[in-house]
């Protein structure tokens, strides 16, 4: 069964980082691109982030508004894609999401498109609060 699951969300102080694991499953993560998106309370869902796969050499997208503090990464051997994110504000609160997309869907150089992706985790909860 092809699955992601996310973890690694909890509490953070501003100014804090934190690193988001998404762990795939029934599926080599290494031939499929990965998008993070967060949901905000009251607010839709947002791409923070995107990385993806390609002949030679894959790249990662990321908005403007993540201002160089999120940065996504990838453990082959783990099976497993990370989000990194620094000096954390009090708006990244929200629950954070990972999903895959087929290779050369979902992840482009100038945005994501969420419904390019067809495998969605339950989502992880960030905080950012003193």
């Amino acid at each position: 069964q092809v699955q992601v699951a996310e973890s690694g969300g909890r509490l953070v102080h501003p100014g804090g980082s934190l690193r988001l694991s998404c762990a795939a499953s029934g599926f080599d993560s290494d031939y499929y691109a990965f998008g993070w998106f967060r949901q905000a309370p009251g607010k839709g869902r947002e791409g923070v982030g995107c990385t993806s796969v390609g002949v030679g050499k894959g790249f990662s997208w990321y908005p403007d508004s993540a201002e160089g503090r999120f940065a996504i990464s990838r453990d082959k051997d783990k099976n497993t894609v990370y989000l990194q994110i620094d000096n954390l504000k009090p708006e990244d609160t929200g629950v954070y999401y990972c999903a895959a997309a087929q290779a050369g869907y979902g992840c482009y150089r100038s945005r994501t498109t969420p419904s390019d992706y067809d495998t969605w985790g339950q989502g992880t909860q960030v905080t950012v609060s003193s």
